[in-house]
């Protein structure tokens, strides 16, 4: 997220998108593709075998544009901006998603880890509003359980201060 999407004193805290394990499924998928269009090109002779050869290589072309460039530039393209006002969420290449939660919405920070995120360090972050959607997920967040202290100690601020305007 941009400066320029900020409001006026608004300050990002954390900024980040899912972490690059996500990479690692279509990484195997582009050496699988490149290992089966490279098998086939070495059992094709020269003549009437090329035409086999060609659709091959053209059959992994695309695959590696479907499986490899479109998760590629998915990932890239989504993030997770805290603010200290309010959490932003956007996703998508061609259509962008967002999302905006305001901070003073949020009533729950809850963390869920497995045993690949905590080799990974990484994990799922589940954030409960007041809304009526309930909770919003933000799966494979880098280093979740800094950015889950990192959000309490926003909570606690506005909350805090929320009490003394109050008093």
């Amino acid at each position: 997220m941009s400066a320029k999407h900020l409001s006026e004193g608004e300050r990002i805290v954390v900024s980040t998108r899912t972490h690059p394990k996500v990479l690692l499924g279509p990484l195997i998928v582009l050496v699988l593709l490149l290992a089966v269009g490279a098998f086939v090109e070495t059992r094709t002779g020269p003549g009437s075998d090329r035409w086999l050869s060609r659709v091959v290589w053209v059959l992994v072309a695309v695959g590696v544009v479907w499986f490899v460039v479109r998760p590629f530039l998915q990932w890239f393209a989504g993030s997770y901006t805290f603010t200290d006002r309010r959490l932003v969420t956007r996703t998508g290449v061609l259509t962008r998603r967002g999302h905006d939660i305001p901070l003073s919405r949020v009533s729950d920070v809850a963390v869920e880890r497995n045993v690949n995120d905590r080799l990974l360090g990484c994990g799922t972050l589940v954030i409960s509003d007041a809304s009526t959607h309930g909770s919003v997920t933000l799966p494979d967040i880098p280093r979740v359980e800094e950015v889950q202290r990192r959000l309490n100690d926003l909570l606690h601020e506005i909350h805090s201060g929320r009490d003394d305007e109050g008093a």
